[in-house]
């Protein structure tokens, strides 16, 4: 049941009472706006939240099932994906996933000390250090993967084959934008001091 001042959704439902206050815009892109007000838009910054926090407690478990923290299964199962397409080194999952080539190899060698990867000066380039995931890597993964489908299937079942084209799409922008706010954040934060 819906407590006061919530729709059946979890929504809330417009209260009136007589004093009201309005909120300031929180974008100004019109395209971001509807009928002149940012409610759609702050509905989808708090879905994309409720949506990345339940993302972000599945693969902790997708980790837990193998032993392992969140961030630790998500470098190695990057390792081993990357693999797929040529040699792999810090940059290369650094780059894949976001993070800085600092924290990488901070993962990496705590994956390595478990023996789950290999590390090995790059021949071509002495500085780099390639990676590869061990046997033993790779059996947790395979040991997760069944666990793993079915999740996963689940918690994108929603969607069909048009709609998570258009989402890894939508996605891949949204990545780009996100860091460039980033930057602007930064920037405008150091302005302001």
């Amino acid at each position: 049941m819906a407590s006061s001042g919530e729709t059946g959704q979890g929504r809330p439902s417009a209260r009136k009472s007589g004093k009201e206050r309005a909120l300031p815009l929180t974008v100004s892109r019109k395209e971001l706006l509807a009928g002149g007000n940012d409610h759609a838009f702050r509905e989808l910054v708090h879905e994309l939240f409720a949506f990345l926090a339940r993302h972000e407690e599945i693969r902790s478990g997708h980790a837990r099932f193998i032993g392992l923290r969140g961030i630790e299964y998500t470098v190695l199962i990057s390792i081993a994906h990357l693999a797929a397409y040529g040699d792999v080194n810090v940059k290369t999952v650094a780059d894949h996933l976001h993070l800085s080539g600092a924290f990488i190899t901070t993962v990496t060698s705590r994956l390595a000390g478990e023996g789950l990867v290999d590390k090995a000066s790059d021949a071509a380039d002495g500085r780099r250090v390639r990676l590869a995931v061990t046997d033993k890597g790779y059996a947790l993964l395979e040991k997760l993967a069944p666990v793993q489908r079915q999740v996963n299937d689940v918690e994108f079942g929603s969607l069909d084959r048009v709609d998570f084209d258009n989402l890894l799409e939508i996605v891949r922008k949204l990545v780009d934008s996100s860091s460039q706010a980033v930057a602007l954040q930064k920037y405008l934060l150091q302005v302001a001091e």
